[in-house]
């Protein structure tokens, strides 16, 4: 009864509600199931009976987006007393199924209160590393979210390139974002959490070029910020509903430049494109390319560590963008067959 007591306690300094992707609310026995692979991350959500004030067109939670309430990209978030999830974390961080936390925010006016709420009840309950993805506004929140417990900060830019971004996230879709405040506030992060500590989502068929995604890679690696790479889903609802995934080919080549130039192997200026953008030559040879294959890194999902986000963005049944978990001998050789890289 006592520690009842002290899990309310904390729960009531954060919101009552909270939401939890699907596969996070089994991981944390909230949920009865079975997980092809269980995320290694849990995933939460700001919970609010309205959608976000932005109105990105790819979201389900965008303001004028006719998704249903509880989706993000392809996953379900199913809603759950704060409560009830502070006892799952605490729970699975001591058994070790859960190694870090990512909250996640929808905008609206009190959500850096909320997260920093958050984030306070987590580091009381759990022994596990807090990541935030989130719309700071400022340096001041950024610091707050810090100071709050958080280990890493994640900004979105999701768009590649600024006409992209305007829109589909910005001016011409009624967004309240821009391209170089979004670029200011990651400087303005990397300031308060370190390099390295920084992250950001890029998405991979908006309409840019290989050439355009790469060459932001780039300048977001030279200010200190880790890009991440997602894969374009279109959801029901959403305004680019009827927009289609990028193929897996152009996907593949887009992570095995990204990972090369994270790994600081190869800047973008020493790769070669075709008139449309794409990919010709990645600056290395072949048996370097096939090296870094094997090495299973750059197929798997990017972001913070322990960060796998299962099924985020593809079907089990396939293509898989990112993988969640080491692969296999017969999807590595897919993987090459893909990129066209063949064996000497």
């Amino acid at each position: 009864m006592q520690q009842e007591r002290a899990t309310l306690a904390t729960a009531q300094k954060a919101p009552r509600k909270i939401r939890v992707s699907l596969g996070s609310a089994i991981v944390l026995g909230l949920l009865s199931g079975k997980l092809d692979a269980a995320p290694t991350t849990a995933y939460l959500m700001t919970y609010k009976e309205n959608k976000c004030t932005a109105n990105c067109g790819f979201c389900p939670q965008a303001q004028k987006s006719h998704s249903k309430a509880d989706m993000l990209s392809r996953v379900s978030w199913p809603v759950f007393p704060t409560e009830h999830v502070l006892n799952g974390l605490e729970k699975a961080a001591k058994n070790g199924r859960i190694k870090r936390v990512c909250l996640q925010a929808l905008n609206y006016p009190e959500v850096i209160k909320d997260l920093i709420a958050f984030a306070r009840a987590i580091r009381q309950k759990a022994n596990v590393q807090i990541s935030v993805s989130c719309q700071p506004l400022n340096r001041e929140n950024i610091r707050l979210l810090a100071q709050a417990g958080a280990e890493r900060i994640g900004i979105p830019l999701d768009a590649a390139t600024e006409d992209l971004f305007d829109e589909v996230k910005g001016r011409l879709a009624e967004g309240p974002y821009s391209w170089e405040r979004q670029f200011e506030l990651l400087s303005d992060a990397v300031n308060v959490f370190g390099e390295g500590k920084v992250s950001t989502h890029l998405i991979v068929g908006l309409g840019e070029t290989e050439q355009e995604m790469v060459e932001t890679v780039q300048r977001c690696v030279n200010l200190g910020i880790l890009p991440a790479l997602f894969a374009f889903t279109p959801i029901a609802g959403t305004a680019l509903e009827n927009k289609p995934q990028p193929s897996i080919q152009t996907y593949r080549r887009i992570q095995l430049a990204r990972y090369i130039i994270v790994s600081g192997i190869v800047r973008c200026e020493n790769m070669r494109f075709d008139e449309k953008g794409c990919i010709t030559g990645f600056g290395v040879d072949n048996p370097t390319l096939l090296q870094v294959t094997r090495g299973n890194e750059p197929f798997v999902t990017s972001g913070s560590p322990d960060c796998n986000r299962p099924y985020y963005n593809e079907k089990p049944s396939g293509p898989i963008y990112n993988y969640p978990k080491k692969l296999t001998e017969k999807e590595l050789d897919t993987i090459k067959n893909e990129l066209g890289l063949k064996e000497a």
